[in-house]
C-alpha cells in the first residue's frame, strides 16, 4: 500500500497569475455590500456568483473573493468546504443531483442511481469525458411525497424509475425550468427589493427587515 503525499511547499495560487475575476464580475459581487451589515455576510452570494460565472470556484478566485469582501482566504475555503453546491474543480454543463433520503431509497433511489452511473459511464462527483454531465448525491432534495427523486441544474424530476433514467438523460430541455429566477444577483445596485416568482415584492435588506419586525 502507498500514500499519497501532497507538497505543502507548492503555493495553491501563482502569484503572477493575472486576476481569474473579471471587472465586471467584482463590481456585482460590490453591488450587494449595501443589503447587508458586513461585507462578510455577502459571502454565499458572491460564491454563487463566482461558480456561476466560472462554472466552479478555483483557488485563485478563493483568494480574490476573500480580498473583495476583506476576510480572510481560510474563511472562504471553510465556507465552500462545508456546502456540496460549490465546486472547486471544473463540472459538467448539467449536474446530475441524485437524493440519497430514506424516502427515496425506499422507493427505489439506488436502483436509479446504479442506472444513472451505468448509463454515463461515470461515479459519484465525476463528470462524463464529453463534459456535459457530472453526478452527485445530496442528503435530500426535498421531494420527499414524489419519491425518488432527481435534480439536473435547478430542474427537479419526481417520481423516476430506473426505465426512466435513459428518457430523461437524452432530453435536451431535462434542466430547463419554467419559474422565473430571483433577480437578487442582478438587480441594480443600491436597489434591495426585488420580486419572488409570485409576484410579490420581497427584501433582502437587513435594516428593512429588522424595522418589520
Amino acid at each position: 500500500m502507498s500514500w499519497i503525499t501532497v507538497n505543502r511547499n507548492e503555493p495553491a495560487i501563482d502569484p503572477n497569475a493575472p486576476p481569474i475575476l473579471s471587472a465586471a464580475l467584482c463590481e456585482k459581487i460590490r453591488s450587494l455590500f449595501p443589503r447587508y451589515d458586513t461585507k462578510r455576510a455577502v459571502l454565499l452570494p458572491a460564491l454563487h456568483m463566482v461558480q456561476d460565472g466560472l462554472g466552479h470556484i478555483p483557488w485563485q478566485a478563493m483568494k480574490e473573493i476573500a480580498d473583495i469582501l476583506e476576510i480572510h482566504p481560510s474563511d472562504v475555503i471553510d465556507t465552500i468546504s462545508f456546502y456540496t453546491h460549490f465546486w472547486t474543480h471544473p463540472k459538467g454543463m448539467k449536474v446530475i443531483t441524485a437524493c440519497r433520503s430514506v424516502s427515496c431509497e425506499t422507493m427505489g433511489g439506488v436502483a436509479v442511481l446504479l442506472e444513472l452511473k451505468k448509463q454515463l459511464g461515470i461515479g459519484e462527483h465525476e463528470t462524463t469525458p464529453d463534459g456535459r454531465f457530472s453526478l452527485v448525491t445530496e442528503e435530500c432534495l426535498a421531494g420527499c411525497d414524489h419519491a425518488p427523486c432527481l435534480l439536473i441544474n435547478e430542474k427537479l424530476h419526481r417520481c423516476v424509475k430506473v426505465e426512466d433514467v435513459g428518457r430523461i438523460l437524452a432530453d435536451d430541455n431535462n434542466d430547463r425550468i419554467s419559474q422565473k429566477r430571483s433577480d437578487l444577483f442582478d438587480a441594480p445596485a443600491g436597489d434591495s427589493k426585488s420580486k419572488d416568482v409570485s409576484g410579490l415584492e420581497s427584501t433582502s435588506d437587513v435594516a428593512e427587515m429588522k424595522a418589520s419586525e
